[in-house]
């Protein structure tokens, strides 16, 4: 199955510290490359990861702020439908913008809903319900308008959460700063059990911070600690007595909870959403429906045994079974599809799969054309073996028949043009081992430039 997924590009994949979706894309992405599985992950440029990385926004948007968010969003998007053909199937992880591009391939899409922003873009979802697959990541977030393929719950990877036996002595509120996370409720509740409190997150909303948090922030029982990456995440989470997550919000999932509990910290959340999911009320943490209530069950905090929460966690939301679940979902979309079905402009077969070389056959049907953009460490070597074809890169256009060759050169995309009235095959050869030459290489057989009308460039 060749997969492809899509990332957002608000952050880095994985992110450095804040990036939920991000998070949840790179671990699945890793725990299918780990499969066997053959990923293409569309992400930004400076992004990490086993499987073949395609990028065209160089950084995360929100970690470059030089960087406007819906022209490379756009960009992003259009790099994968442009080669959707390409793929057996794309998964999307980028909202609903992509949804809109869906009818530039025949190839299947899902795509995960991370939660609905707001319900203005419902409309965008309805459109496309019987176009694309969609998968919620909770029972409870599912919208009453909308088909399901399956629901699944994220995963995480349990080597990054050590399990501390023994509790901590401060509450924790672990999330963006927004009235929806409830950071201020979070306060209340420390303040009236009299415990310290750690604030640990992005400041989401500004003037919440400044209105809401900063003024009862003393450094004492009080304490904001900023953004947390991996290794201070896995520290405060296990480290703290409980985790308070008093959302104002229908919580689509809430990846802090499932991560408090994998260090044994048991929490205490606002029944809202899709905390009954996650937490098993008076095993791992208690359900409230106050601040008062919240007040009350901290007293209860001790009974609850802290080698539970982390056994409640990978019995069910372990990276693996996440992965599992997907492909289930990914093996039932292909089932669906008629296997005679081929995209309209021809199609790929692989040959070899190897860590120092990919080949690939093509297939191009008369008169069409598609686009090719290899990994940025991969150069091409290309050998027509059928047929009389044009080949496009950087402005020029090269004419190669049956036996004849290319070389291009790491990272350039390309464009094949079939000319004659049968199918052209071609062998595609990719070698990160000629990755840098830094020139073009035209082969020593015959490889003249062509002049032809764009006119001839018909839908792919």
């Amino acid at each position: 199955m060749r997969l492809a997924m899509l990332s957002p590009i608000a952050w880095r994949t994985p992110p450095r510290h804040y990036g939920p979706w991000e998070s949840v894309v790179s671990l699945l992405t890793e725990g299918l490359v780990e499969r066997g599985v053959d990923v293409t992950l569309f992400a930004t440029r400076d992004s990490h990861t086993r499987a073949r990385l395609i990028g065209v926004c160089p950084r995360g948007y929100e970690e470059d702020k030089s960087i406007i968010a819906k022209v490379w969003e756009c960009l992003h998007i259009s790099e994968l439908f442009e080669q959707g053909d390409q793929f057996d199937l794309i998964h999307n992880h980028f909202d609903y913008l992509p949804l809109t591009y869906t009818r530039m391939t025949s190839t299947p899409v899902l795509s995960t809903i991370h939660g609905f922003s707001s319900p203005g873009i419902l409309p965008v979802y309805k459109k496309y319900n019987n176009k694309v697959y969609y998968v919620s990541i909770s029972d409870a977030d599912r919208s009453p308008d909308l088909t399901y393929i399956a629901t699944v719950h994220h995963g995480i990877d349990l080597k990054l959460f050590t399990l501390r036996p023994d509790p901590g002595d401060y509450l924790l509120f672990f999330g963006r700063i927004h009235h929806d996370k409830g950071t201020r409720e979070a306060i209340d509740i420390a303040r009236r059990t009299d415990k310290k409190l750690v604030i640990a997150g992005i400041i989401q909303d500004e003037k919440y911070y400044e209105r809401e948090v900063l003024p009862h922030l003393d450094g004492r029982k009080i304490i904001y600690v900023g953004s947390a990456g991996p290794e201070k995440r896995n520290k405060l989470l296990g480290g703290a007595y409980a985790l308070l997550h008093p959302i104002n919000f229908n919580e689509p999932f809430g990846l802090s909870v499932i991560e408090a509990m994998a260090c044994g910290t048991p929490v205490v959340a606002f029944n809202r959403g899709s905390m009954p999911e996650v937490i098993a009320d008076g095993k791992t943490g208690f359900l409230v429906s106050s601040v008062e209530e919240a007040v009350q069950r901290l007293a209860d905090i001790d009974g609850l045994s802290r080698r539970a929460c982390r056994r409640w966690v990978e019995e069910r939301f372990s990276v693996n079974r996440m992965v599992a679940d997907y492909l289930r979902v990914y093996e039932r979309i292909l089932a669906k599809r008629p296997p005679d079905k081929k995209p309209e402009w021809g199609y790929i077969r692989i040959l070899e799969d190897a860590p120092d070389m990919r080949v690939r056959k093509v297939v191009l049907y008369s008169q069409q054309h598609a686009t090719f953009t290899p990994a940025a460490r991969n150069a091409v070597q290309l050998l027509v073996v059928k047929g009389r074809g044009a080949i496009s890169l950087k402005g020029e256009d090269y004419l190669l028949s049956g036996g004849e060759t290319m070389e291009i050169h790491s990272g350039t995309s390309f464009k094949i043009l079939n000319l004659g009235t049968d199918d052209l095959v071609a062998i595609e050869v990719l070698t990160p081992t000629l990755a840098g030459t830094g020139q073009q290489v035209k082969s020593e057989v015959h490889s003249e430039r062509l002049e032809f009308s764009r006119n001839q460039a018909v839908r792919t």
